[in-house]
């Protein structure tokens, strides 16, 4: 007889629970090592590793009740027409409804309170309020949600989001705390709750009075542009050229029982290959942060070889399939609440960058020619002196050349917090402002899939662990918005940027690659590729059976094909280390709040060039 596997008996249970919580039997419950979600009745929570700690079991019990819930409860029609559009406002009210649903289960049943107790925490400790150091930063529509919530349920706050959250509760419950009680009332009723929620929305002055709710998604992506505009900055968004995104998405291996725990797999160089790590990869997610060496420079060998152990794991994956569309929304109004403090000083530089590109583009005359047009100005000059001759004008053929910019963002975990914030602001601003003047952008991020190798890892150690396997860990290469795509579709995607479990390692010599071909095989006659970091490439996995500069060396190789051989113009701005080290053309900043002026300082400078530099032919 079959030994029994507790892993796939939970696995039945939980769904089976599920379909009976949401009383839908269609239900389906998967498992996901990325972000929880669900779409229609499809239900994906986090996969517990082959252990089943209690927390895992409890974690992924209270994501499968919520996502019960909001089946049972959740009316997806009703909550659309009373949606608000404005980004903030829209997240508080998707916080709002979600809280409800939680709150009908939790208040009928204890198993699931307990459940939905553990599910929160872990939603709180990859919410950007656990990183708030002032009121600006506090995310709305998170601490909005747990006052309700504690208010339904009894349920205290995690302790992690209790600092935080006081720096904004005196002044919610001052303008808003009538309409947090009158909540409770509404439960049951989901159009008297959301009636109430707007009410409670324009209390807290997210809401105009006359303010319309969001009929449809699709349609009013229209006229987006001029209602999210980024404060300060002038003008009408650029009309739509770009047509619908051309994302060339990698296909993602499916999860077998034995993935989706990439997290999980951490052994250091010398450690028994029956060790289970599951302890390792939890801390990595949590507070791992990697190890910047920056090392002198060292003349690259000429015969230097860098190899990849596997690339059955990597991928190339648009932003909107790392993250369910409501964490989306929830993460961009996050960034939009940010920029409202930090848009003075960039928005001012933008629209000069704006000004400058506009400036060249218009048209031009040499003036006081044989022939060519009249030059009307100067016929005064006859009148006054017959001798004079007629003096013609002629319009100068304009050097503005066709132009591609392609921002390569650093999404590793040593970029958490304000750089990362900082980064994803600049980068929105400047697609926006570049668009408006006929510039496409491209927005691209690197990562890995997992902390200390992943699937990489786990093939190399099944394998015997030959020596010198080169890159040992799964890539993830990030595209948040494609050239051709106009920029009001894809300003939701930057939110992914603030999501906690994202940031991990990064190995920059294979990303610089990924972003030159991508600007290569675009038709623009002058191509720019900014990468925005913060140090040296890391993967604890790869350096423990490489030489300790392996990563760097293939940087420096990289970079210098480019900068010597390629077309493509390489400029970097470097967070807190100096990069200059690296490449030719670097600015270092040491402060994140500099990044979106330096950014946009930079390109103004290329820009006021006459043409772009000489480079040399590109050889591939």
């Amino acid at each position: 007889m079959a030994e029994k596997n507790p892993l796939e008996d939970f696995r039945q249970a939980l769904g089976a629970a599920a379909r009976a919580l949401a009383h839908d039997p269609e239900a389906e419950l998967g498992y996901t090592a990325d972000a929880p979600g669900m779409s229609e009745k499809s239900m994906k929570v986090p996969i517990p590793g082959r252990n089943l700690t209690s927390r895992q079991i409890a974690e992924a019990r209270g994501w499968a009740d919520a996502f019960a819930l909001k089946l049972r409860h959740h009316n997806a029609a009703a909550h659309a027409k009373s949606r608000p559009v404005e980004p903030v406002a829209r997240a508080v009210f998707d916080a709002l409804e979600q809280v409800r649903v939680e709150a009908l289960g939790a208040r009928e049943m204890e198993g699931v309170a307990a459940n939905l107790s553990q599910m929160v925490e872990t939603r709180v400790q990859a919410d950007p309020i656990v990183r708030a150091r002032n009121k600006a930063e506090v995310p709305l529509a998170t601490a909005v949600a747990l006052m309700l919530r504690e208010k339904l349920t009894g349920e205290a706050p995690p302790a992690q989001a209790i600092t935080p959250l006081m720096l904004v509760r005196d002044e919610i419950l001052e303008k808003a705390g009538g309409d947090l009680d009158a909540l409770e009332g509404a439960l049951a009723d989901q159009q008297a709750f959301a009636d109430l929620s707007t009410r409670l929305l324009r209390d807290l002055d997210l809401l105009d009075a006359e303010a319309q709710p969001e009929i449809d998604q699709d349609e009013t992506s229209e006229n987006e542009g001029e209602d999210e505009s980024q404060p300060g900055e002038d003008g009408e968004d650029q009309d739509d050229s770009g047509g619908a995104q051309d994302q060339q998405v990698d296909a993602r291996p499916e999860l077998s029982d034995g993935e989706g725990e990439e997290d999980d797999q951490g052994e250091a160089e010398g450690e028994g290959d029956g060790e289970t790590d599951a302890d390792l990869g939890e801390d990595g997610a949590e507070g791992m942060l990697p190890v910047r060496p920056n090392r002198p420079f060292s003349d690259l060998a000429p015969g230097f070889d860098y190899r990849a152990y596997t690339q059955m794991f990597d991928e190339t994956v648009a932003a909107q399939e790392l993250c369910d569309e409501e964490e989306l929304t929830r993460l961009r109004a996050y960034l939009d609440q940010q920029l409202i403090h930090l848009q003075g000083a960039v928005s001012k530089l933008a629209n000069r960058l704006q000004r400058r590109l506009m400036a060249q583009q218009n048209r031009s005359w040499d003036f006081d020619q044989e022939e060519g047009l009249l030059d009307s100005a100067r016929l005064s000059r006859i009148i006054a002196n017959p001798s004079h001759s007629l003096s013609y004008k002629v319009e100068r053929d304009t050097e503005f050349r066709d132009t591609v910019v392609t921002l390569l963002i650093d999404n590793s975990g040593s970029m958490r917090g304000r750089p990362i914030s900082i980064a994803a602001i600049s980068a929105d601003i400047l697609a926006r402002t570049l668009e408006r003047c006929g510039v496409k952008v491209e927005i691209l991020g690197f990562t890995t899939r997992a902390w200390k190798g992943g699937q990489s890892r786990e093939k190399w150690l099944a394998e015997g662990r030959p020596a010198l396997p080169g890159r040992l860990n799964d890539l993830r290469h990030i595209i948040y918005k494609t050239a051709d795509a106009p920029w009001r579709r894809a300003r939701k995607n930057l939110g992914l940027m603030m999501r906690e479990g994202l940031l991990k390692e990064n190995i920059d010599g294979e990303a610089l690659l990924w972003a030159h071909g991508r600007l290569i095989a675009r038709p623009e006659d002058r191509r720019i590729l900014m990468v925005i970091s913060d140090g040296a490439p890391v993967d604890d996995s790869t350096l423990s059976v490489n030489s300790g500069a392996y990563l760097e060396k293939h940087l420096r190789q990289v970079i210098h094909w480019i900068e010597n051989r390629s077309p493509v113009e390489l400029i970097a701005i470097g967070i807190g280390h100096d990069v200059t080290r690296y490449y030719r053309d670097a600015v270092t900043i040491m402060d994140a709040e500099q990044l979106g002026g330096t950014m946009v300082e930079r390109l103004a400078e290329l820009f006021d060039e006459d043409g772009a530099p000489q480079r040399a032919a590109y050889r591939a």
